[in-house]
């Protein structure tokens, strides 16, 4: 489920710090890793009671298209999703990420809104 951009767990502020650069293949792997665990790390200092999962696509912008589809059976009162994309000159990143309420739904569950968890590090 998205939602407005007061609302994400994410910072795009932060996203745009980690990349930074022009596309560079061979910088692809660590600037995915570096999204991927840091968003992680950022979620899991909310602590909330939640498993999380969070993906990361960075691709060039070259003209190909780009289609993403997730699905999960979970509990829309207390499962919660977001999806962040970011954009420069040469490339594209969307970051997905997953919260699962661990236990009964309850309010502990909801994601606040952090919009600026996703920085640092794409050098």
């Amino acid at each position: 489920r998205r939602r407005a951009a007061e609302e994400t767990a994410f910072v795009v502020d932060e996203v745009t710090q980690l990349v930074v650069n022009a596309y560079q293949h061979s910088k692809v792997n660590q600037w995915n890793t570096n999204v991927v665990e840091q968003t992680s790390s950022q979620l899991t200092k909310l602590g909330k009671p939640l498993k999380y999962i969070v993906t990361c696509v960075i691709m060039q912008k070259n003209g190909a298209g780009l289609h993403m589809a997730s699905s999960c059976f979970w509990d829309s009162s207390a499962d919660r999703s977001c999806t962040v994309r970011w954009e420069n000159k040469t490339m594209y990143c969307v970051v997905g990420t997953f919260g699962l309420c661990i236990g009964p739904p309850s309010p502990a569950c909801d994601l606040p809104p952090v919009v600026h968890l996703l920085t640092p590090a794409m050098n």
